[in-house]
């Protein structure tokens, strides 16, 4: 089991669990994992106060393991993907927490192919910050540089990904006072659009402060007042998106994932078909097999949907939180090209993005949360009590409803998520499996 990364990186409060400390023994961890003598590394920012604290660590435990270090300045985490895998640097590094608040930032990798590390390298790399194994010494200590213009070649690759001109189209834009703040409103008005752009002045304290993907209702609220045909929510990174329609409804992962699958299905651009969590909507499930198109659950996190994509061959999927991957340009989630996708799709289609929403029909979710013992959160499998449980509820929907049972990472809780036609049912039948999972692996006993 990995102690110090998550889903996503390491992450925490900056200063007191995610010290420069620990960002000098992470970057001398990952120098001896992933370096290579003479190698060159790649970093990224949002726009996070203490970014610069944590990029200058990184940037010492690197050049301390003899490899010279690229500092980028602020750039979504895509673009740290795209450049490390076009300039082939041994690895990009990206300083982010994502959608968390500022007072949190985080560290995550990219290797020279432009992918997330497996779990088994963040293993290793914990046992040398851990002190579990020693680092190497080297002779020759590395060097580092500013290329600012890093960020312009990113900007003209977004640019370069609409074959359209956006003349008479209004867009409405949350950048969340993140790493788009200036990037986004940049592309689409350079692409011919009417921009309407809140949340673009990041001041290192005000990052996903009530606004960004988090918060939708600003982005709903701007697409009605501006009359937009369509609005783009980001996190703090940009790696992911939240769309709203032109009646200022919110569109999910899910249904970006079923709006894609229809057009590129339609074009014969969709080898195979699509990898989705198991958190997504049963109704993306069943929207795919209803146009013919495969349907691969994936755990949780972008980089399982990633691994399950390339296992297949697949060129999209994505969660329900709005990361969404189309390996044919990217090798993780970029939050700006999936609303240029998405823009694409409008302009080809001559369709309003409501009706291409409406096309996947969305079943209600119940979820609640069982307490359990932290030790046992991870053995519901094992107790036949508990599998009996899901099992009658599974049969009892019979097709037309599910059980999704989900440790969590952080927490003594499993999560417990119902989907189906009957709120009020499901309701009652959660709480019943929440109490048989309680009494059977609680944290009491």
């Amino acid at each position: 089991m990995r102690k110090l990364f998550g889903t996503d990186g390491i992450r925490g409060i900056a200063g007191d669990v995610l010290t420069g400390e620990l960002a000098f023994s992470v970057a001398k961890a990952a120098g001896q994992v992933l370096g290579e003598r003479g190698g060159r590394v790649l970093i990224g920012t949002d726009t996070r106060g203490s970014a610069q604290m944590l990029e200058t660590a990184l940037a010492s435990g690197f050049m301390t393991m003899g490899m010279d270090v690229t500092l980028v300045g602020v750039i979504p985490t895509p673009g740290v993907a795209y450049l490390t895998r076009k300039h082939q640097y041994t690895c990009g590094v990206v300083i982010s927490a994502s959608h968390n608040p500022y007072e949190y930032n985080g560290i995550k990798f990219f290797s020279k192919e432009g992918y997330k590390l497996p779990d088994e390298v963040e293993e290793e790399m914990e046992a040398y910050i851990l002190g579990e194994k020693e680092v190497d010494p080297v002779e020759d200590f590395g060097h580092y540089d500013h290329n600012p213009d890093l960020v312009k070649e990113y900007t003209h690759y977004l640019q370069s990904l609409c074959p359209h001109h956006l003349e008479g189209m209004k867009i409405a834009l949350d950048c969340g006072n993140g790493a788009l703040s200036k990037i986004a409103p940049y592309v689409f008005t350079s692409l011919g659009a009417n921009v309407f752009a809140l949340n673009t002045n990041p001041d290192g304290k005000n990052i996903n402060a009530d606004c960004g993907s988090t918060n939708p209702t600003i982005i709903q609220n701007l697409v009605l007042s501006t009359g937009a045909q369509v609005g783009f929510s980001f996190d703090g990174d940009a790696d992911r998106i939240i769309a709203v329609d032109e009646k200022g409804r919110q569109v999910d992962g899910d249904h970006i994932l079923a709006i894609c699958a229809s057009y590129l299905k339609e074009k014969n651009q969709l080898p195979g078909g699509v990898v989705a969590t198991i958190m997504s909507n049963l109704g993306l499930r069943k929207y795919l097999e209803s146009i013919g198109v495969d349907f691969v659950e994936s755990k949780v996190g972008d980089r399982y949907v990633l691994e399950e994509m390339l296992k297949n061959n697949y060129v999209l999927g994505g969660e329900q939180s709005g990361h969404i991957i189309f390996t044919d340009y990217n090798t993780t989630g970029d939050g700006l090209a999936t609303g240029i996708h998405l823009v694409e799709v409008l302009l080809e289609t001559g369709r309003t993005l409501s009706s291409l929403s409406d096309q996947m029909v969305t079943y209600p979710q119940v979820l609640q949360n069982a307490q359990v013992a932290e030790d046992k959160k991870r053995t519901y499998q094992e107790n036949e009590i508990i599998m009996k449980a899901i099992e009658a509820i599974n049969k009892k929907y019979q097709g037309n409803g599910r059980v999704v049972i989900r440790p969590s990472g952080t927490e003594p809780l499993v999560r417990v998520m119902l989907e189906g036609t009957d709120v009020v049912e499901m309701e009652e039948d959660v709480r019943v499996l929440v109490r048989v999972i309680e009494e059977q692996i609680g944290g009491n006993l």
